[in-house]
């Protein structure tokens, strides 16, 4: 039986079927994932050709309003760029963000985390007093600490210019601690059981029990808090933009675009905010709610169904 009719046969599977808001979950998170990806290919304007960008569209109320046109049919933002494309470009750059940074968290959570749960001792004492100081701290305040570090070191051209890989590093600095504290307790749980003893009697080194025979066992849970840790990584990027700590203007993201508009929310130019909103809050449900699913089946102790 190959990989794909196991597939079928599985439990998973079966479970997702059954599960009415996982399917309609993952069906518009795939959707909204593709059209993301596609930005520069379906998006009626690029948001950053300036050549197409005039100041006088600005502000341009959505088609079905007075004062809209067809061509901009969520209306445009304070710029004159058309909202709709800005919407597509921005949400590309606030999942590139939000998966760079759980790629990047997990990393860093999983080293943490194997070798505090297999080694114990003063190791694991020191690394999880490390956590936990990380912990302690909001991330608000580690973002602040790190943009400073850095405007300082890099300039600010060169600032605005990594503004992407500077909150992806900050994102995943500021939530490692998930990963290390879920992979540890996972470790403790597997580093007396049998199969890791005949490896230790085998001599095969620390190294490689932790990543080939440890860590593959530990994989179900980190799996689970990726997806939930996606949709807290675009809220992040989102929050720090609103606070001007994130995407600059000429980057759209979500939370840039958010921000751009609040200030005219009262003013009458509403959509500018509303929209990029609605498809934020949109996104990131449908990845915490596909995030119970994977928890739910993939843990027996806690399904239900």
């Amino acid at each position: 039986m190959n990989t794909f009719e196991r597939f079928k046969q599985s439990y998973f599977l079966f479970s997702f079927k059954r599960d009415p808001i996982a399917v309609i979950s993952a069906t518009i998170f795939s959707i909204l994932f593709i059209i993301s990806m596609l930005a520069p290919v379906i998006a009626p304007h690029d948001p950053y050709d300036m050549a197409t960008i005039d100041i006088l569209d600005a502000e341009t109320p959505p088609v079905w309003m007075d004062g809209g046109e067809r061509r901009f049919l969520l209306g445009t933002d304070i710029q004159g760029r058309d909202l709709l494309s800005t919407m597509l470009y921005g949400l590309r750059t606030s999942v590139i963000i939000g998966l760079g940074s759980v790629v990047l968290q997990s990393v860093i959570g999983i080293v943490i985390g194997l070798a505090a749960g297999y080694f114990g001792g003063k190791i694991d004492n020191f690394l999880m007093r490390v956590t936990d100081i990380q912990f302690s701290i909001p991330y608000l305040i580690v973002a602040i600490i790190i943009m400073a570090v850095l405007q300082l070191a890099l300039g600010m051209g060169a600032f605005e210019k990594f503004a992407m890989p500077r909150l992806i590093i900050i994102i995943a600095v500021s939530h490692w601690p998930c990963y290390a504290r879920t992979v540890r307790a996972s470790v403790l749980g597997e580093k007396n059981k049998e199969y890791v003893e005949a490896a230790r009697v085998i001599g095969l080194s620390s190294r490689l029990i932790m990543y080939r025979h440890i860590l593959p066992n530990c994989l179900t849970p980190v799996l689970v808090l990726s997806t939930i840790q996606v949709a807290e990584s675009i809220m992040s990027e989102a929050a720090l933009s609103f606070l001007g700590l994130g995407m600059p203007i000429s980057q759209p993201s979500l939370g840039s675009l958010i921000r751009a508009g609040f200030e005219y929310i009262f003013s009458g130019s509403w959509w500018i905010t509303i929209f990029p909103g609605i498809l934020l809050v949109v996104f990131t449900l449908v990845i915490i709610l596909f995030g119970d699913f994977l928890r739910d089946v993939l843990n027996p102790k806690l399904y239900k169904g």
